[in-house]
């Protein structure tokens, strides 16, 4: 269900391909929800099918032709009543936590490269958020909402990080 609302929520900015989708996934609002090509292309399928979107054959000049999705009124109607409910909790799977949680069987070793490894992951994609919000316009409110989401994902990074350093100088 929240995947399909994201969609319908990028196809309300305007047209897109199952790939322009994809692209925008990485580069907007990965750092909250991932989505892979196959499970876009579905969930795009079944948005067409419950008339919410609908798609254009575009005939590519020297290209193969591109199917281009827009947000219907039903899809509107269906993101506006999304926005509009009680927000549902949602279940985070961490697998580097329950790593941790179970790491009192690694040695010292094994524990300083589980947390290295996280940590060096953690430091590039906040290095990567941080790139994306110094070039980032907040030109309208949506706009400012979405950079309110990437500053977000900027905190939980940093708080992370912070963590990290807490739980090396008690194991340590």
């Amino acid at each position: 269900m929240v995947l399909s609302r994201i969609i319908l929520g990028l196809l309300a900015l305007g047209p897109m391909t199952g790939y322009d989708l994809k692209r925008h996934f990485d580069s907007t609002v990965g750092h909250f929800w991932s989505a892979d090509k196959a499970q876009i292309y579905r969930t795009l399928a079944q948005l067409v099918a419950d008339r919410c979107a609908e798609v254009e054959t575009v005939a590519g000049s020297g290209a193969p032709d591109r199917q281009v999705h827009r947000i219907t009124a039903a899809g509107r109607a269906a993101l506006a009543e999304w926005l509009a409910s009680a927000p549902e909790r949602h279940v985070e799977r961490d697998p580097f936590l329950a790593r941790v949680f179970f790491g009192g069987d690694l040695d010292d070793d094994g524990l300083r490269s589980l947390l290295a490894r996280r940590r060096e992951a953690t430091e590039a994609k906040l290095e990567r958020f941080e790139r994306m919000r110094a070039e980032a316009e907040a030109s309208d409110r949506g706009a400012r909402l979405r950079l309110a989401t990437l500053d977000n994902g900027i905190a939980h990074l940093r708080t992370e990080l912070a963590w990290l350093d807490a739980v090396e100088e008690e194991v340590a």
